[in-house]
């Protein structure tokens, strides 16, 4: 594993306990340049990772609680007159960070979840037909809780597209959970950075050079052609949900410290980066009842190339 990544990797875990593979595959979503949504019952950690992630980067960090009363110009930003020249000028919002943490994002109305979109896809602002570049590297990580549906409003199948993984914390295991109550991990641990932001840049385009041979694309493409045509499937992964799996396994080839991908990397991170994209038809819903379940049954029936 390169020295950087390792190092960042082992600066989360001081914060977060025994959840190695959901923060390796975080810290691919970052190498990719993609966001992430996580979703889990609430009292696991979500905030926690994302906030030990944005604390060992050396960049700018806005943390926004979505609530119902959240208005889209909190997120975006705002043109006002200064009252001291008489001329407009644009106010920031949240946006304009590095790395911007929506928790709860699902307890903010459509109007105010629909500011994202632009942010997300396109990395900028447009205000009063003036477009305002965000920072680079820009992520963005929101949290949400699949149990409560009081107060909440549902993604847009538009705006889960474009959160390039969706993952899931899970409850710790006894031991670590044995460690979790011996330890400081219940009090919150300011981390210090490990890693600039040059250092992230420099990683991103590592992991673009990362080779993919033919074998591999067409094994993505199998995978996501099967998530089309399935009978258990309304809705298959778009062409975006192809070009982030193909990034995303270029990311985790890296970070296994390889400059070549091989299938084990798309199989490894395809459900995290194409289960939140698929609509289930009312037979994949009485037969898997939830989206992973589905992705994880084309996956096993999906042929691995072994040239």
């Amino acid at each position: 594993m390169n020295e950087k990544i390792k190092l960042l990797t082992d600066n989360i875990e001081r914060s977060i306990i025994g959840k190695r593979d959901v923060i390796l595959k975080l810290t691919a979503a970052l190498l990719s340049g993609g966001h992430v949504l996580i979703e889990d019952v609430p009292g696991v950690g979500k905030t926690r990772l994302v906030t030990a992630l944005s604390e060992s980067v050396s960049g700018s960090c806005s943390r926004i609680q979505f609530t119902p009363d959240l208005m889209p110009s909190d997120i975006t930003g705002f043109t006002m007159i200064n009252p001291k020249t008489g001329e407009s000028e644009f106010r920031p919002g949240a946006a304009m960070c590095n790395f911007l943490l929506a928790d709860e994002i699902n307890r903010a109305s459509p109007k105010a979840q629909s500011a994202l979109l632009e942010i997300m896809e396109e990395l900028q602002i447009s205000a009063d037909g003036i477009t305002h570049k965000l920072p680079v590297p820009f992520m963005a990580l929101a949290t949400q809780n699949p149990v409560e549906t009081y107060g909440t409003y549902h993604l847009p199948e538009a705006q889960m597209d474009r959160f390039m993984m969706k993952i899931s914390i899970g409850y710790p295991d006894p031991g670590e959970e044995m460690q979790l109550l011996g330890g400081n991990y219940g009090k919150a641990v300011k981390l210090e950075p490990v890693m600039t932001l040059d250092d992230v840049m420099e990683l991103r385009r590592q992991a673009e050079a990362v080779r993919v041979n033919d074998s591999v694309k067409r094994y993505i493409i199998g995978i996501v052609t099967a998530t089309r045509e399935s009978e258990y499937t309304l809705l298959g992964a778009s062409p975006r949900g192809s070009l982030a799996l193909y990034s995303a396994a270029k990311s985790l080839a890296l970070i296994n410290g390889r400059d070549y991908a091989v299938p084990e990397d798309v199989r490894d991170i395809a459900c995290e980066v194409l289960a939140h994209r698929l609509m289930l038809s009312p037979k994949g819903k009485s037969t898997f009842g939830i989206s992973v379940a589905a992705m994880r049954y084309i996956l096993e029936n999906t042929p691995v190339p072994t040239e």
